[in-house]
């Protein structure tokens, strides 16, 4: 067999794992495995398997996978690992997961925001608890100099899930008071946005306008 024979031989069982990992077949997964399938393999798009069961939200061949030792860390080309995507969608079995088995709590994704700071934009309740208790800093600030309270009272929609958030966020220390980088703090942008249960939230936490 030639080289790029060779070469062609030992992708297939890699790009066949890809693909199972993608489509959710874990009885395939552990098959592959099984055969000799890269655990750590890569799409053109940096993807690891667990990656591209993390993205389909395919509990069970992820399970698999980190149970055979794949890297919950390892990021793609736009910096997302298996655990920072999970945090940010609020697929929490497959975050439960990563938590498990060793998820670095101050990873960053592209825009310098831990695991956290989407959840809180998105309005994964859950998922902010379950983060909380594993210890991701409530402080943290990502690129565009907001935090995880910032970013829930600036693109949240004020409602009861962003409330139960800020609440959260309170009684876990959250700095009430860190401004965005233009000085601008949560409860001004609060108010700004007509929030007012939160904004009533932030003054009783001691949060200044």
């Amino acid at each position: 067999m030639g080289g790029g024979a060779a070469a062609a031989a030992a992708a297939a069982p890699d790009a066949a794992l890809l693909a199972a990992a993608g489509d959710g077949d874990a009885a395939r997964v552990k098959a592959l495995l099984q055969q000799g399938a890269a655990l750590e393999a890569r799409d053109g798009s940096g993807n690891t398997p667990l990656l591209r069961a993390t993205q389909g939200n395919h509990v069970e061949a992820a399970r698999a996978l980190i149970d055979a030792g794949a890297d919950v860390n390892a990021k793609n080309a736009i910096h997302d690992s298996a655990y920072l995507l999970a945090g940010a969608r609020g697929y929490r079995e497959i975050l439960a997961l990563t938590l498990a088995h060793g998820a670095d709590l101050k990873s960053t994704n592209r825009y310098g925001g831990t695991a956290l700071i989407p959840a809180c934009e998105r309005g994964h309740v859950e998922v902010v608890d379950m983060l909380l208790v594993a210890g991701v800093d409530a402080d943290h600030v990502n690129n565009l100099g907001w935090t995880g309270l910032l970013e829930a009272v600036i693109l949240g929609d004020g409602g009861p899930r962003h409330q139960a958030i800020v609440k959260r966020l309170i009684e876990a220390g959250a700095d009430v008071n860190l401004a965005d980088g233009k000085g601008v703090t949560p409860l001004a942008h609060a108010r700004q946005r007509g929030q007012a249960e939160i904004a009533r939230m932030l003054e009783a936490a001691g949060a200044r306008g």
